[in-house]
């Protein structure tokens, strides 16, 4: 079954990525994650994602396009990337998401893939 972990992390977190003196800690941790990932054969892909203020929301209301400049919630986590997973049950996706360093610093969210809707 595939699972997509969603990983949310706190601004602090998130400025991590750019701080000379933070950064290899924080590259690293996720280095040794996604190397698990891959060695297991359970990662199918996913992706870092750019920080929330590179992020555009639209929204269609009564047939009329917004658009707004980042993230459309000020949050306090922001999904910083994602994984999907391809493991024999939910309880293993939660271990492997209880892997991630985000899930000591910021949340991470599993959920079932949706299978492709039936053909017509």
């Amino acid at each position: 079954m595939e699972y997509m972990l969603m990983f949310n992390e706190t601004r602090e977190e998130l400025a991590k990525r750019d701080n000379p003196a933070a950064a290899p800690a924080y590259w690293g941790a996720w280095q040794a994650y996604i190397g698990a990932l891959k060695a297991a054969g359970v990662s199918k892909g996913g992706n870092g994602l750019q920080p929330p203020r590179t992020g555009t929301t639209l929204r269609m209301v009564d047939g009329i396009r917004t658009v707004q400049d980042g993230p459309f919630a000020d949050a306090k986590e922001y999904l910083g990337g994602y994984f999907i997973l391809e493991v024999a049950s939910l309880e293993e996706a939660l271990e492997w998401a209880s892997r991630s360093p985000s899930a000591s610093a910021g949340s991470v969210e599993v959920r079932p893939v949706m299978p492709p809707p039936p053909s017509a």
